[in-house]
């Protein structure tokens, strides 16, 4: 039998394409980062949902309250949208919960849009915070349960890229928006979220739900069907399936009645549920959010050189990272690796940040320091962090409760990225604390804290199928121990395969031999 591992990328286009077509889905949720840091900066927006500030280098300002509104909402939306990932893609599916997600970001968006208002602005940031925590978690268990092992990473670096060239086009268009004085300034910027969800939504019509979904609800012939069009290898294809349900029956036979209950009734489910939570929440706790949400209005009111010009840097310099990463995340893509080193850089770049801040506020010098190692900053963490804190939390759940637990572990993670954009504002406004770049301070520990758990407990799992990880998980393993074990799965797999074909044999023979000898009486005469 053929290793699907002999099939290079040419080979999988066809998945690779589904998996293309799916990791678009955080364009919406990095294009919303991209505008809504610099919208806050726009004279355009201010006018609407600001005040007159003649203090400030714009005229006007924003209060702190409607500052964090605007920005945390949408992260308690996506929270509360992960938070029910789990009990709704058991029912209805990846691509189905994709669709909805697809019809709730144009409806939020149309809402904000449309309002003058900052209740309705409220109301439509709480709305697509919960489409971007839909896109954000299904598409993700999409392509964790599609991607072949070997291609996993990529698929979901593909996400990363989507999430940042978001993030870049939003921010970009900002800048050419943000001279304009009247609404237009940020009404030009809102209108391209419709784009994504709209390709999303025809697209998926042509490509296969996940197997592994299928298969987990006896739906075992549309798996079949599924596999068939994602793999090349044809002849693997009931390798694969018997590997997929040999995978959920033992996790069945260990099930309870409540799937949130099994995340923690047992040591096994427990700490993979841990882990899960633990990688995806790294990212809130190295201080991105601070970069992403507020990095405009951060360089604006530290006087920091073109507020906007020094964000498009450094988001240009995230989809450069990420551009990288594809060529390197199959190949060379240890985890533990990279989450452990990306961790300790982000958070020396904070703390250098802070102190020259610190010590010579105001000027040229530092102005040109807080920019340079925001951009090394921002390169290591969609180069080494992002990416592979998804790609942790996503694969290490079972099968079974793989959107319990990831749902579980995103909402967690935007709930750490809540609080970061809900308290940032006290920190760095100049109505409030003030403290601008000082607020490196905290963030320099919380990284140091975050490697040093990834690096003595997160599993090294590059490369392993989700079965394989599921067996490596059951055989209790110390994390130290996953990278060199040798799963006996696919062997088992194989074994029950020549069995069967050895017993299809048996069957056939008398059949044969009878045919045989019908056919010598026949000749013979």
């Amino acid at each position: 039998m053929a290793s699907q591992k002999e099939y290079g990328l040419a080979s999988n286009w066809k998945c690779m394409l589904a998996c293309l077509l799916v990791s678009m889905s955080p364009f919406q949720y990095g294009i919303d980062f991209g505008l809504i840091g610099g919208m806050q900066a726009m004279v355009g927006f201010l006018k609407i949902f600001g005040y007159v500030d003649p203090s400030t280098p714009v005229g006007y300002n924003i209060s702190t309250e409607v500052q964090q509104l605007i920005s945390s909402l949408m992260t308690l939306g996506a929270f509360v949208g992960s938070l029910a990932a789990g009990p709704m893609a058991t029912v209805l599916g990846r691509k189905s919960c994709l669709w909805l997600a697809c019809a709730l970001c144009i409806v939020s968006n149309g809402i904000m849009m449309g309002t003058t208002q900052l209740a309705g602005l409220y109301v439509g940031r709480l709305f697509i915070g919960l489409a971007n925590g839909f896109f954000m978690t299904f598409s993700q268990l999409y392509l964790q349960e599609v991607a072949p092992a070997r291609y996993r990473g990529l698929a979901l670096a593909c996400f990363q890229v989507w999430t940042s060239v978001g993030t870049l086009i939003g921010t970009v268009v900002d800048n050419f928006t943000s001279p304009i004085q009247s609404r237009d300034s940020y009404m030009i910027p809102l209108a391209l979220i419709y784009i994504v969800p709209v390709i999303l939504g025809v697209g998926m019509f042509f490509i296969p739900e996940s197997p592994r979904w299928l298969a987990q609800n006896n739906k075992i012939d549309k798996a079949r069907k599924a596999l068939y069009w994602l793999r090349p290898d044809k002849d693997g294809v009931e390798a694969e399936l018997a590997e997929i349900q040999l995978g959920i029956e033992a996790e069945r036979s260990t099930a309870s009645k409540s799937a949130i209950v099994d995340m923690f009734r047992n040591p096994v489910d427990r700490r993979r549920t841990l882990l899960s939570i633990a990688t995806v929440s790294v990212q809130a706790a190295c201080g991105v959010m601070f970069m992403l949400v507020y990095g405009t209005y951060f360089f604006e009111m530290a006087n920091v050189g073109n507020p906007f010009m020094n964000s498009c840097i450094l988001v240009a310099v995230g989809v450069v990272a990420i551009i990288i990463d594809l060529f390197i995340i199959a190949p060379y893509g240890r985890r533990r690796v990279f989450l452990t080193t990306g961790l300790i850089v982000c958070g020396f770049c904070q703390l250098i940040i802070a102190i020259v801040y610190t010590k010579n506020p105001g000027t040229v010098q530092t102005g040109q320091v807080i920019v340079a190692f925001s951009v090394i900053y921002i390169f290591v963490y969609n180069g080494a962090i992002c990416p592979f804190s998804w790609l942790s939390g996503g694969e290490l759940p079972s099968q079974r409760l793989r959107s319990y637990t990831f749902g579980l572990a995103a909402a967690i993670g935007f709930l750490g990225a809540w609080v970061c954009t809900f308290t940032a504002p006290y920190f760095i406004n100049p109505s409030a604390l003030n403290w601008g770049p000082k607020y490196g301070y905290i963030w320099f520990p919380s990284c140091l804290v975050s490697a040093a758990f990834i690096y003595f407990y997160l599993p090294e799992v590059k490369d392993r199928t989700l079965e394989e990880i599921d067996e490596m998980f059951e055989a209790r393993l110390p994390a130290r121990n996953f990278r060199g074990y040798k799963c006996m799965i696919k062997e088992m797999v194989h074994d029950k395969v020549a069995v069967e074909d050895r017993m299809v044999v048996a069957l056939e023979k008398p059949v044969m031999d009878a045919t045989v000898t019908a056919i010598k009486h026949v000749w013979g005469h």
